[in-house]
C-alpha cells in the first residue's frame, strides 16, 4: 500500500507539474507577438468594388432638392375594394383625396422654390454696420433682425393688458 501511495504522490507531483507548464505556456502566448499573414486580395477586391460603387449613378439628380416632379407619383384611386369612411361616396372620397394631394403639391413647389436662397451673411454684416460702427450693440434687438408678429403685441390701446389669459 505505501508503493501505491508514493506512486500516487509521484503522479500527483508530475501532473502539477504539467498544469504549471500548461498554464506558464498558455500565459506567454498570450503577450507574443500576433504572426503576420498575407490578407487575401480577393476578399479585399470584392469589397473594394462594393464600397466603391456610385449607387447614384444610373440617375445622378434622383436625391436632389425638387426631383420628386420627375418621378411618377400619384394618389391611387378608389377601385371597388377600397376603403370609403362611413357617410361618404367613393366620388366625394376621391374628391378628397386629390384636393389633399394637391395641396401638398403645392406645399412642396413653394419649398422647392426657396431651395437654394440664401442671403450673404457680408452683405447682412455691413447693412447691420457692425463693419464700421457699435451702434447695433445697443440697440434693443442687439442688431437681430425681429419677425414681424401676426397681430399687434400692444394690448394696451385696445383696453386689456396682457394678463396671461386667454
Amino acid at each position: 500500500k505505501k508503493s501505491n501511495q508514493a506512486i500516487n504522490q509521484s503522479n500527483q507531483a508530475t501532473m502539477k507539474v504539467i498544469a504549471l507548464l500548461l498554464v506558464t505556456l498558455a500565459a506567454v502566448s498570450a503577450f507574443a507577438p500576433m504572426q503576420q499573414g498575407r490578407a487575401s486580395t480577393d476578399m479585399n477586391a470584392l469589397f473594394d468594388r462594393i464600397f466603391n460603387m456610385d449607387l447614384f449613378e444610373p440617375v445622378k439628380d434622383q436625391n436632389d432638392y425638387g426631383a420628386r416632379n420627375k418621378k411618377k407619383l400619384a394618389t391611387g384611386k378608389i377601385g371597388s375594394s377600397s376603403y370609403v369612411p362611413s357617410g361618404l361616396s367613393a366620388a366625394e372620397y376621391q374628391k378628397i383625396r386629390d384636393r389633399d394631394a394637391a395641396k401638398a403639391k403645392a406645399n412642396y413647389e413653394r419649398n422647392v422654390k426657396k431651395a437654394g436662397v440664401f442671403e450673404d451673411y457680408t452683405e447682412f454684416y455691413m447693412k447691420r454696420g457692425t463693419d464700421t460702427k457699435q451702434e447695433w450693440k445697443k440697440s434693443a434687438t442687439l442688431g437681430h433682425r425681429m419677425a414681424k408678429t401676426k397681430y399687434d403685441a400692444d394690448t394696451t390701446k385696445y383696453g386689456k393688458k396682457y394678463d396671461g389669459s386667454q
